[in-house]
């Protein structure tokens, strides 16, 4: 729920920033729908990558981690 409700205040946030800037409501609403669809799909493939990555960790005690 806690990401739901940022990703509205974003999204509202974006609106409004789109309003200011351009004076209609509809060009700022479209604004921050592409906003976050981009973020979205960005945030999508970043963790695909990340999940990707084989990291290896090494203890301080010595030796490979694998985690």
């Amino acid at each position: 729920m806690k990401a739901i409700l940022w990703n509205l205040i974003g999204l509202a946030s974006m609106a409004l920033v789109g309003l200011l800037m351009t004076g209609s409501i509809a060009i700022g609403g479209a604004m921050a729908v592409v906003n976050t669809l981009i973020g979205f799909i960005a945030y999508v493939f970043y963790e695909r990558v990340w999940a990707g990555i084989a990291w290896r960790r090494i203890s301080i005690l010595g030796g490979a981690h694998h985690g």
